[in-house]
């Protein structure tokens, strides 16, 4: 029997009726939420494999078993280093002080290093690389490839301060002209590249385009195809700052472009199987460039109000001073936008690709190349786009 104490202590802390109501109330709430959460989950774990399901029969649909085969794991883990270059040509000419000059700058990076990750489900992934030497920049991709095709996109940006100049000008003395080839600018030319292209391979059934480069499938007997392409490519380049108002004059006035531009073309791909495990993939396509729209951003600058101060012309002044003088006061003015397609023109995308697959592991090293070619009045130029990736992978 309990004590009076006892018998206290348990009528005081006893569940009376409305709170046992209140605690069962209580109770059912979250025995439906985690219900409804658990049905959710499982709804949501149901539709990812359902998905990853219909991934796999994509990846080997209609192929032939002989020639392609799907590895047992589906998950890539990729460590990818990179090396690329991307240089932006352009040609012009004009009059300066009633001297003619022409200009070829090139806005060149230097061969830049790059490394990073890239992951995917039987060809359907997405990478980052960052810079580790050269020229400022990232790189971030996208790819998705099946049985008869591959898409692909690439967002490549950087900084380069350090463009070929090349000016050739009565202007400039014999004895200066190197410096003038390699100027260093103190505020960089900022450029941003998108290149996406998808391919579609006729004889899908016996050549693979992903076995080459994303190592999602596994080519097993040497195949070709004959393709069909198509890719786009923005550009955006960008140097109008007050500091940079000489190059943007020497250009005529052009401190910034866009570039959009659309390409289609028929090319051919062979997959070469020399030894088990060991593929070598060899691509070319010439491209025609049917949307060429480029969007040139007009500067005015004080150069020539400059050219006309004594102190321009100074032959005694020290070239720190002349540096300080001249860019402090040097300026650019906004003068408006114009849009414009410059016709058809003729491109070349070329790719070549090494892969070496042992058990669950595989390397890669595999290069392209994109030409795109523009023009505009006085201005043409060029955009020579190119890389290439060394990857060690495994399989999950």
């Amino acid at each position: 029997m309990p004590t009076s104490r006892q018998a206290k202590y348990f009528d005081e802390n006893a569940v009376h009726p409305h709170r046992m109501k209140t605690l069962k109330y209580i109770i059912l709430v979250l025995s439906l939420n985690f219900c409804g959460q658990a049905m959710a989950q499982g709804k949501l774990v149901s539709f990812v494999k359902s998905v990853g399901t219909f991934i796999d029969s994509m990846s080997v649909r209609g192929v032939d078993r002989r020639y392609i085969d799907a590895p047992e794991k589906p998950w890539q883990l990729i460590v990818r280093g990179n090396v690329s270059q991307t240089i932006v040509s352009m040609r012009t000419q004009g009059n300066i002080a009633g001297e003619e000059y022409s200009a070829n700058p090139h806005l060149k990076t230097s061969p830049s290093q790059y490394i990073g990750l890239w992951a995917g489900y039987r060809g359907y992934g997405v990478g980052y690389t960052l810079n580790v030497g050269g020229d400022k920049g990232s790189y971030f991709t996208i790819g998705a490839t099946g049985g008869a095709f591959g898409i692909n996109v690439r967002i490549h940006s950087f900084d380069n301060s350090n463009p070929n100049y090349n000016l050739n000008s009565d202007l400039i003395p014999e004895e200066a002209v190197d410096t003038w080839k390699e100027v260093l600018l103190t505020d960089p030319i900022h450029v941003r590249t998108v290149i996406a292209d998808g391919y579609y391979m006729f004889n899908g059934k016996k050549f693979s385009y992903a076995a080459a480069y994303d190592q999602s499938v596994i080519q097993k007997r040497s195949a070709g195809s004959l393709m069909a392409g198509l890719m786009y490519n923005y550009t955006h380049i960008n140097y109008s700052s007050d500091s940079n108002g000489d190059l943007i004059y020497a250009l005529d006035g052009l401190g910034r472009v866009k570039l959009w531009q659309g390409s289609a073309g028929v090319g051919y791909a062979y997959n070469w199987v020399p030894a088990r495990g060991l593929l070598v993939n060899v691509l070319a396509m010439p491209m025609l460039t049917f949307v060429n729209k480029l969007k040139a951003y007009g500067y005015a600058t004080n150069v020539e109000d400059l050219m006309e101060d004594p102190t321009f012309w100074d032959p005694d002044i020290s070239n720190e001073a002349w540096d300080e003088w001249f860019y402090g006061n040097l300026h650019i003015t906004p003068m408006g936008d114009t849009t414009f397609n410059s016709g058809l023109s003729i491109g070349f995308d070329a790719r070549m690709s090494l892969t070496y697959n042992f058990g669950r592991c595989f390397f890669c090293a595999y290069g392209q190349f994109n030409n795109i070619r523009y023009h505009h009045n006085n201005t043409k130029g060029y955009l020579n786009d190119w890389f290439v990736n060394t990857s060690f992978g495994i399989r999950l």
